[in-house]
């Protein structure tokens, strides 16, 4: 079996808690498919985002929301195949791995990613996203892992829950120190001659994740008792749910953006879980993990037909987060002539949903998911393919696991 993040991918033993590692990461994988497809194809992407409550309705609001748990879900386990990755080739082996296939991910980010994104090989613009953060997250882990793991562990969960603290420390300007601090901690925009960068995943909350998700690779040790993991991790994704419901209800802190009673009782739900991605605050990260650890917790069983073929996901998720943008985009180009919009107004200079020449180009939110299921229908074959390929051929091509 296989272990990976879009970010990290390796061999381990067949087992019950690999599958379950799995079966998570293709799961919401496959959502956030939906969330891109909701990029180029419905209507209100182009006119207000998808939880600003003045605007959005509650199926919008949550074909965004449940998206939100991808980020951080990729990130923790790619933490977690770190470790699992270090307990088969030893430290100095996954040190190398993480630094080398963090400068791969950047590089990736930077000149394949934001192509498929804009299809503009002029590269107006640049976007420093997921796949970025968990690169450069990998390249700080590279080092941090040679720390005691209860260091480790103490460090990512004071990164967590104290980084709203720099919230009010802003860099103004389109100067280099602005640029760093946005790459750090703060989401912000930037022109530089030819170039318009996007630091939409600023590393350092991305990073806390990542070396949480890390030491919590011990529970899947192959001596741990999976009895005592299923607590564990029961125990521990519902303190955490409880903690955001404690915190998020004071108010106070743990996110930029408060929420508040509104006209309607689900308007106030949906601004109690409305929770700031960019970067990630403590609650935002707390609302996601929660309930992921739960899952981990239930899912250690045999796979069924339908939970064996969204493995299939889990395991070459690298492989095909890199296609399905490219597929999205391509649709989007032919759906946009064909609604009367020229294609050369899917080439982009800007963020998609920004593009205002985009403004009336699109469909509703059934169209939305039907396009979703296809372009998941599309894709399994090629993932079931390279799935098989890269299992029967990581041995002799190790260059595999970086894809």
């Amino acid at each position: 079996m296989t272990t990976s993040s879009p970010a990290l991918s390796m061999t381990s033993v067949k087992s019950n808690r690999i599958t379950s590692i799995d079966l998570l990461r293709g799961i919401v994988i496959i959502i956030m498919a939906l969330d891109h497809v909701r990029d180029y194809f419905h209507g209100s992407a182009y006119l207000f985002d998808p939880t600003d409550l003045k605007h959005t309705s509650v199926p919008i609001f949550f074909t965004r929301w449940i998206t939100h748990f991808c980020a951080p879900v990729f990130t923790f386990l790619a933490g977690t195949s770190a470790y699992l990755y270090g307990l088969k080739k030893g430290k100095k082996e996954l040190s190398f791995f993480l630094f080398t296939r963090g400068l791969w991910l950047v590089f990736l980010e930077i000149f394949l990613i934001t192509l498929e994104w804009t299809f503009n090989p002029t590269y107006d613009l640049l976007v420093f996203q997921v796949i970025w953060s968990i690169g450069s997250s990998m390249i700080f882990l590279s080092i941090l892992i040679y720390l005691p793991e209860k260091l480790i562990l103490w460090i990512g969960v004071l990164i967590i829950f104290f980084h709203n603290a720099l919230d009010a420390v802003h860099i103004p300007g389109n100067n280099l120190s602005a640029f760093l601090w946005a790459l750090f901690h703060e989401r912000n925009a930037f022109q530089f001659g030819h170039f318009t960068i996007l630091v939409g995943y600023p590393v350092l909350p991305w990073l806390g994740i990542m070396m949480t998700g890390y030491c919590l690779g011990k529970l899947y040790r192959p001596e741990f008792d999976p009895s005592k993991r299923k607590k564990i991790l029961l125990y521990l994704g519902s303190g955490i749910i409880i903690l955001f419901i404690f915190i998020r209800g004071i108010n106070i802190y743990g996110d930029p953006s408060h929420w508040s009673a509104r006209k309607t009782a689900i308007l106030s739900v949906l601004s109690f879980l409305r929770t700031t991605k960019y970067p990630p605050s403590l609650l935002y990260t707390l609302m996601t993990l929660g309930p992921s650890l739960v899952f981990l917790a239930f899912a250690e069983k045999p796979l069924n037909a339908v939970s064996g073929k969204i493995s299939v996901f889990g395991r070459v998720s690298m492989f095909f987060y890199i296609i399905h943008i490219f597929l999205i985009h391509f649709l989007a180009l032919i759906f946009s002539q064909a609604s009367g919009y020229s294609w050369k107004k899917m080439i982009l200079t800007t963020w998609v949903t920004d593009n205002k020449d985009l403004q009336g180009y699109g469909f509703n939110l059934i169209t939305v998911y039907l396009i979703w299921i296809v372009v998941i229908l599309l894709l399994y074959p090629l993932c079931a393919w390279y799935d098989k390929y890269k299992r029967n051929h990581l041995a002799e091509k190790p260059w595999l696991s970086y894809l």
